[in-house]
């Protein structure tokens, strides 16, 4: 292993490096295929907002926007074909590394519409029709860990659809995540059906948690909230990952994985440093430990790339320091229950804040065509 490789150390350790971006633009011009082969990366992960930047900001969809116009295509027939389109075509360039990988990388992940969040069977519906449309093993359908969600987890994976499990904050949430999950493939044996190709992920957010506890503790002002700045969303992921090594150890899991179950992955999401105090690689290398998966922007990436300090497992050797951690941010004063909450909610208005705007984008430009 090339000592200057940070991400070739990255990956050693067990850690999937995926790219947090989709475009049409990577995929024109190469820049997925050489991420691919010169940054370790196995996967993708999209979301409303990420395919709101895509289309909005170029001019490589614009054929396709000018012949949606002339078939009277509205906004949301338009949006769903150009990004089933990107989705298909990143599955192809991954298919290579799929067909390597024996734990669910080489995956892109597509996004159920966000303002289905809190409504169960039109998610359900939605996953249906995207895994039917984008027609490609090596995807993931991405439902969110709202309390609608969890059943719609469940009812996905036992069709035999792969899913990517997204917004999850809260270390109480992520348990019912992986609940579902195991419920999903527990309906899928006992109806006879195959556990071959199904995958998941669940994709706990990071810096968003010391985004939202810091600006508490700044409010809370003691010494001691103060000294606490910067270190909650670590702890918090550090603690989804030893509920993960609980289920993973239990012998309902076992019995799963006995039947040819693959296991669900932490995933580590929102990766890049939001205070420019903190890291640029932070949530990259104190969040190290096999079987997990770390999606970043490009920009992380090539931190990491560049200056990534990866000293081996930086997860399990610190579980009690995290249990501490997090203790003190409650002794201080914060409501941890209420930061999941709030953080939950925000998530999903601004995906459904991102998807709005596509929308009324792409109807410009359909009128504007016509």
């Amino acid at each position: 292993m090339n000592a200057t490789d940070p991400l070739g150390r990255l990956s050693a350790e067990g850690v999937a490096i995926w790219l947090d971006d989709l475009s049409r633009d990577r995929l024109t011009t190469g820049n997925l295929q050489s991420l691919i082969d010169g940054r370790h990366v196995v996967g993708v992960t999209t979301n409303p907002s990420i395919f709101q930047a895509a289309i909005t900001k170029s001019s490589l969809y614009d054929d396709d926007l000018r012949r949606h116009a002339g078939q009277g295509s509205d906004a949301d027939a338009a949006v769903r074909d150009l990004t089933t389109d990107d989705v298909r075509a990143a599955a192809d360039l991954f298919a290579p590394v799929a067909g390597r990988s024996t734990n669910g990388d080489g995956r892109v992940s597509i996004e159920v519409d966000p303002r289905l969040a809190h409504d169960t069977a039109a998610t359900i519906t939605q996953a249906r029709e995207l895994w039917s449309e984008v027609d490609r093993p090596n995807i993931y359908v991405k439902i969110p860990a709202t309390k609608a969600g969890l059943p719609a987890i469940t009812a996905t994976i036992a069709a035999g659809i792969s899913v990517n499990v997204t917004l999850i904050f809260s270390i109480d949430r992520y348990r019912e995540v992986m609940d579902a999950y195991q419920a999903g493939l527990e309906q899928r044996v006992a109806a006879g059906e195959s556990l071959d190709g199904i995958a998941s992920v669940a994709s706990f957010f990071v810096s968003r948690v010391d985004s939202e506890i810091d600006k508490r503790l700044e409010s809370i002002g003691s010494d001691e909230a103060l000294g606490l700045r910067g270190q909650s969303a670590v702890a918090n992921a550090r603690l989804a990952y030893a509920a993960y090594e609980d289920v993973i150890a239990a012998d309902r899991w076992q019995r799963l994985e006995a039947a040819g179950a693959q296991r669900q992955r932490p995933l580590w999401a929102s990766t890049s440093t939001k205070n420019p105090d903190y890291p640029d690689t932070l949530y990259v290398t104190e969040l190290v430990a096999p079987d997990t998966v770390n999606t970043m922007p490009e920009a992380t990436i090539e931190a990491v790339a560049d200056h990534g300090d990866i000293t081996g497992d930086t997860i399990r050797p610190n579980r009690e320091n995290a249990w501490n951690t997090l203790a003190a941010v409650r002794a201080a004063g914060v409501d941890l229950d209420d930061v999941s909450e709030v953080l939950e909610r925000e998530g999903v208005e601004k995906f459904e804040t991102s998807w709005n705007d596509l929308l009324e984008s792409v109807n410009a430009k359909l009128e504007a065509a016509k």
